[in-house]
């Protein structure tokens, strides 16, 4: 059973209708994970959510976001460091990005339990405010290594009407944008972003992050998964 701490900043939320998505985001922290590959994570995903045009994004007229953010890695390891928080104002932004930026990296170097990563996610999601769109954002560099697999997730637990998105970072693996189209990514207007290395994760989160937050695009085709060579 999930166990959500709300925060204080979450309890003056206006009617719920308000909400035009609500977001989790899914950071892998497991073994493959560096001190430095995790510091480019944290400085990036902040760094993201600090851009002007993604906070532009985030307090647009078009309604509210709700966000909360976990980090996962082996199986029964998900870090919810950030509840469901409903971003009325720039502060409550500025919260959540103190919490990455204070979350230290995980001592225990885990396996990729990507499955059950997204059977939190969508227990998450349940507790999430009832938003027009709801999205998990699933950022790793890996396959499935661990415990259910991605697959049998899906079968067993309720995804309806919700997206699940992908950010793959490819360095360590070979064919894992394929993996991500192929099995990872669900719902409407799914997509996967690319960080071809580590490095690159900072620009993709945050094209990520600016795609999710306007929402699918009418007559928009997604980029098809690369053909083997």
């Amino acid at each position: 059973m999930l166990r959500l701490a709300v925060p204080l900043l979450c309890l003056a939320a206006p009617a719920a209708a308000e909400c035009r998505l609500a977001l989790a985001l899914a950071v892998d922290v497991s073994r493959s994970i560096d001190a430095q590959d995790y510091r480019i994570q944290t400085d990036g995903l902040a760094g993201a959510l600090e851009d002007p045009e993604v906070r532009k994004a985030i307090f647009g007229p078009e309604g509210e976001v709700a966000l909360a953010i976990y980090y996962w890695s082996g199986n029964g390891y998900q870090d919810l460091i950030q509840p469901w928080v409903l971003l009325q104002a720039p502060e409550m932004l500025d919260q959540a990005i103190w919490q990455v930026r204070r979350t230290p990296r995980p001592e225990a170097r885990l396996a990729t339990a990507m499955g059950d990563a997204l059977r939190y996610g969508a227990e998450l999601m349940s507790d999430a405010p009832d938003c027009a769109r709801k999205v998990i954002d699933v950022a790793g560099d890996g396959r499935n290594n661990e415990g259910i697999s991605v697959a049998r997730t899906y079968e067993r637990e309720d995804f309806t009407g919700i997206t699940v998105n992908g950010l793959a970072v490819g360095e360590h693996e070979t064919d894992l944008v394929r993996y991500f189209h192929e099995e990872l990514i669900r719902g409407p207007g799914a997509f996967v972003e690319v960080a071809a290395r580590q490095t690159d994760y900072p620009d993709a989160i945050r094209r990520k992050l600016l795609r999710e937050l306007q929402g699918p695009m009418i007559g928009f085709l997604p980029v098809p998964a690369p053909t083997k060579g």
